[in-house]
């Protein structure tokens, strides 16, 4: 089958975004199915452009006109298709629903190409909270088309356990990984505890009731064990202290322990590797309970596990809720209980190969096979 595969953004290197898109294309390839990546990046002059497969397709130039150009002129998608012979489309929604959306899907339902939406995180209405009116007013544009939008499809493609969304049936899937691109766990041996968390930070990843989990057992036990927190990544901070939570800076100036908190900045490679290896346990998401979700099988699971490293959340992931190397955190605002974490890599010792095997089936290459096999 001739797909594809729709974004509406460009990609960079730190992205885990962007890798996962390109692990989704690698997947379906390995289905045996020919697949082009249409995206839209600026060119090497600052022209805004609309490419597949590196190759321009539409050129919008430059400005404030480009910019508008590059959101209502989409008919460079519509043509590539038929052209091209395409016969499935697959879309990553970007909160993005329009008119032109609508239209665009409208003509490629009726020339016979199946299209399909992935919505990442469902619902994500709630993750807009206490941002800034800009921010919220492609929310609003996405509010109104959306169900139009949904009704162009053959399927929403879901990351939840949702069996319709926006009036469309949904096939559910769970984040996959690349086993190739993600190496095993080779934890360094020390006294010292050394957590790890991995992502672009927002306010419901919950990163804050981890710091403060660190600030009341540093309180407890002033001369106990050293417990250290290493953040990888970002932090957009929009909505964080509107909606009346703390930074992970602030939650560690509140608590006087910023020496335990180690903010790397964005790595990836080895650098990355390095900081892994450093650390024996990892923070995935905290605070989803926030944006109202209860349910979701995020990436960042996934990606610990193939590394073959024990972690924790709180929301419900019915792909490792019973298994033996997480602990299940709360979906409330209570500070983590470090030291239950402190005994618990005390009383483990979990192979990181053998944690790894248990995921093996989340591979793109199998998770997007459901998605064809469905459509």
């Amino acid at each position: 089958m001739k797909i594809l595969f729709l974004v509406y953004h460009g990609f960079s290197d730190e992205s885990g975004i962007s890798k996962k898109i390109h692990y989704q294309v690698k997947g379906l390839r390995q289905n045996g199915h020919e697949v082009h990546l249409c995206y839209y990046d600026f060119d090497s002059r600052g022209h805004r452009c609309r490419y597949v497969d590196d190759r321009v397709i539409a050129d919008y130039g430059l400005g404030a006109m480009a910019a508008l150009r590059s959101r209502i002129d989409l008919g460079c998608i519509d043509r590539y298709c038929i052209e091209n012979g395409i016969e499935m489309v697959y879309a990553r929604s970007f909160m993005n629903a329009s008119p032109v959306l609508v239209g665009l899907f409208g003509k490629l339902k009726k020339h016979g190409i199946k299209c399909v939406t992935e919505i990442p995180t469902y619902p994500y209405d709630h993750e807009f909270k206490g941002y800034p009116l800009k921010y919220k007013i492609p929310l609003y544009i996405d509010m109104m088309f959306r169900r139009a939008l949904s009704a162009k499809m053959e399927a929403i493609v879901t990351f939840s356990n949702k069996e319709s969304i926006f009036g469309q049936r949904t096939i559910c899937i769970s984040n996959g990984i690349d086993l190739d691109s993600i190496p095993l766990h080779n934890p360094k041996k020390q006294q010292d505890i050394h957590l790890i968390a991995v992502a672009e930070i927002h306010y419901w990843h919950g990163f804050d009731r981890l710091v403060a989990g660190l600030g009341e057992y540093y309180k407890s036990n002033p001369n106990g064990r050293k417990v250290y927190f290493h953040v990888v990544g970002w932090e957009d901070d929009r909505g964080t202290t509107s909606n009346g939570y703390l930074t992970v800076e602030q939650m560690a100036k509140k608590y006087g322990i910023e020496k335990y908190i180690i903010n790397h900045g964005k790595l990836f490679g080895d650098k990355l590797d390095d900081v892994f290896n450093q650390c024996v346990f990892a923070i995935g998401s905290l605070g989803r309970h926030r944006s109202g979700i209860k349910d979701i099988k995020t990436l960042k699971n996934r990606e610990y596990a193939a590394r073959g490293i024990s972690f924790i959340y709180s929301e419900n992931d019915s792909d490792f809720d019973d298994k033996p190397y997480i602990i299940k955190a709360p979906a409330d605002e209570s500070p983590i209980n470090v030291g239950e974490i402190i005994n618990y890599i005390d009383n483990h010792d979990f192979n990181p190969a053998e944690i790894r095997k248990t995921v093996e089936h989340l591979s793109w290459k199998y998770q997007m096979e459901k998605v064809i096999t469905e459509i």
